[in-house]
């Protein structure tokens, strides 16, 4: 797969109509209002302001636009699509406030925009629109569609000094080995107090977990074990340590780990650490001086884990969070890069299970939950799924490529004894079944492992490459402590 042509036509915004964002969040939700308010501006036909970035939700991050992407670039590189400007007219300017911010339902269509936005821009010149998260529709015409791709792979670039020091860390990594994976790890206690789950911290962990949860007033009171049933838990370190070691990936896989605060800290990652014993972060790769321009910058920090992230062999994420999304899609649309997704639905089951099983019954079982969740090229059908990780309408397929892909396979199964740096092989296959793609609506609380016949002869399947190492005493001791 091959990234299309993102020619959209030049455009000429109205003088007279400026568009401002507030975008909300950490820095991947942000990515995703800025992208989408380049594709507003233009369904407007206005000129849009360089937006601002969110300096007051929990991350308390006080940069500009132009601290982490490079704001001439972007203006310049989007000439001729859109027309954007660094500030307000001085005119305008003074009459901005809150009589001219609105905000816009979730997803909202061109025709929203169209009969809700336009309107009050006609009126007012000037229109803000605040908490711009996801506020616009997945599914858009075509060339609206390449737009979004133009402003989020093209446009956006961080600033020299982000670039140079992620792309440091890369080498770093790499002159440690050809090859690596990198996981991004959310774990952080007030995202644990957020998902209302519970991760086995008795009531320690309730009481300091529920404190934080009270933050947040609209929450409802949580049913830890609904929550896991339904897939809404994050893998802890383990989980997704023995994730990886069940998918084949061997002990001497160097792993880089993009994380923030860790609930519990260095004994929370202990297992994690002791499954992979070449385990790398920021503050591992880089000096203290060396990280301290960006260190109090939580979406500079971010920034850097996404570009390790971004050129790391295999992307693995312990959740499907903004960033796990917006890596994806990027990924997906430079060459296709695989970034493997936990089914964490079925993996609930199979975790909670764990110590009455083997540890080969156990990989196997994890090799059938995480059909459809490892990143394949053609893993969910096109138009289906979150534009911004499944970018469909901006990647063209050549006729062979389907052969080249199976080729390079065959010829890597071939040379599985050579395998280099614990990154296993595998085959590559279409799954296009609607289960493959999450959705969090469907609320399906059935034991997938009910049926073990069935799900033997599936973990059996020829679909399943037998890449794992069966002989693994110590995840054994893991699995029944």
């Amino acid at each position: 797969m091959v990234a299309a042509s993102l020619a959209v036509g030049s455009h000429d915004s109205h003088s007279k109509r400026y568009l401002t964002i507030a975008a909300s969040g950490g820095l991947n939700q942000q990515r995703t209002g800025i992208t989408d308010a380049v594709v507003v501006a233009r369904m407007l036909n206005a000129t849009l302001v360089v937006p601002k970035l969110d300096q007051k939700s929990f991350w308390k991050d006080k940069s500009n636009f132009g601290d982490i992407f490079d704001v001439d670039w972007f203006i310049s590189f989007l000439s001729k699509d859109v027309v954007i400007v660094k500030e307000l007219p001085e005119k305008f300017q003074k009459v901005v406030g809150r009589s001219h911010g609105m905000r816009v339902p979730r997803k909202c269509t061109q025709h929203c925009y169209e009969n809700r936005v336009l309107p009050v821009l006609l009126k007012r010149h000037v229109v803000e629109l605040t908490k711009f998260d996801y506020r616009l529709a997945n599914k858009l015409d075509t060339d609206l569609q390449k737009l979004r791709c133009k402003v989020n792979y093209h446009a956006l670039q961080f600033t020299n000094s982000i670039s140079e020091m992620g792309q440091k860390l890369v080498d770093r990594m790499k002159k440690r080995s050809r090859r690596f994976l990198a996981l991004h790890l959310r774990f952080e206690p007030d995202m644990l107090a957020f998902s209302g789950c519970y991760y086995g911290g008795g009531d320690k962990e309730r009481r300091e977990l529920g404190a934080i949860r009270k933050r947040w007033k609209t929450l409802h009171i949580s049913s830890p074990d609904k929550e896991r049933r339904h897939g809404k838990c994050p893998l802890t370190p383990q989980e997704v340590g023995l994730m990886l070691r069940a998918l084949g990936f061997g002990s001497d896989l160097h792993l880089y780990v993009a994380s923030g605060e860790v609930y519990g800290g260095e004994e929370t990652l202990a297992p994690l650490k002791a499954l992979f014993p070449n385990f790398y972060t920021k503050d591992t790769l880089a000096s203290k001086e060396e990280l301290e321009p960006f260190s109090s910058y939580s979406s500079r920090m971010a920034a850097l884990d996404y570009i390790v992230c971004d050129q790391s062999d295999v992307f693995v994420t312990n959740n499907n969070g903004n960033m796990a999304r917006m890596l994806a899609g990027r990924r997906r649309y430079f060459g296709h890069k695989p970034t493997i997704r936990p089914n964490a639905k079925k993996l609930n089951s199979l975790f909670l299970n764990r110590r009455n099983m083997t540890w080969d019954a156990f990989a196997s079982r994890v090799r059938a939950c995480q059909k459809g969740f490892m990143g394949e090229p053609n893993e969910v059908r096109p138009g289906r799924g979150e534009f911004h990780e499944y970018p469909f309408a901006c990647i063209c397929e050549h006729p062979d490529a389907r052969e080249r892909i199976e080729a390079i396979l065959q010829h890597q199964s071939k040379s599985k004894s050579k395998n280099v740096g614990g990154l296993p092989t595998q085959n590559v296959e279409a799954h296009t079944e609607d289960e493959s793609v999450v959705d969090d609506t469907d609320w399906l609380e059935k034991d997938e492992f009910d049926d073990n016949s069935q799900t033997q002869q599936r973990a059996g399947h020829e679909d399943y490459n037998p890449f794992i190492k069966t002989d693994e005493p110590e995840l054994e001791e893991m699995l029944s402590d």
